[in-house]
């Protein structure tokens, strides 16, 4: 059988269209890694939010691998690239409904190596620690 497609593009892009069908304000939670290219000085303990509006953004791609966009940042533009395997979550800034995603990573060293940037090491907790064990 052929391997089937994931279907967290599909469930980016629907919750981004919910968000703006329905006045609001779509954002992505992003847990950066070495992959993903966004403004450094907006990240904080290796996550950024990120709005993708239509209104924020210039040439947004939901594509199926990534979502890359222009954005200004301190009035400066700036080209993003986010991988889908960096998105955490998508959802509306009014009121927090979206959707948000488990981790991809198999093991709890790739889980840390993707959460530590730039020094920033981010605390895993403990369900998920577990997790990450029962998958060996």
């Amino acid at each position: 059988m052929t391997e089937l497609t994931s279907t967290k593009p599909y469930m980016v892009r629907a919750i981004h269209e919910w968000c703006v069908d329905n006045g609001c304000t779509p954002h992505l939670l992003v847990v950066v890694d070495s992959q993903t290219r966004v403004p450094m000085a907006y990240v904080k303990e290796g996550q950024i939010v990120l709005n993708v509006n239509y209104s924020a953004t210039k040439d947004l791609q939901i594509e199926n691998n990534a979502i890359t966009f222009s954005a200004r940042f301190g009035g400066v533009s700036q080209h993003l690239y986010v991988p889908m395997n960096a998105i955490k979550g998508i959802f509306a800034r009014e009121n927090g409904q979206g959707l948000f995603f488990e981790s991809e990573s198999n093991s709890l060293a790739e889980v840390s190596e993707n959460l530590n940037v730039s020094g920033a090491k981010v605390l895993i907790d403990e369900e998920k620690k577990e997790k990450v064990k029962n998958l060996h």
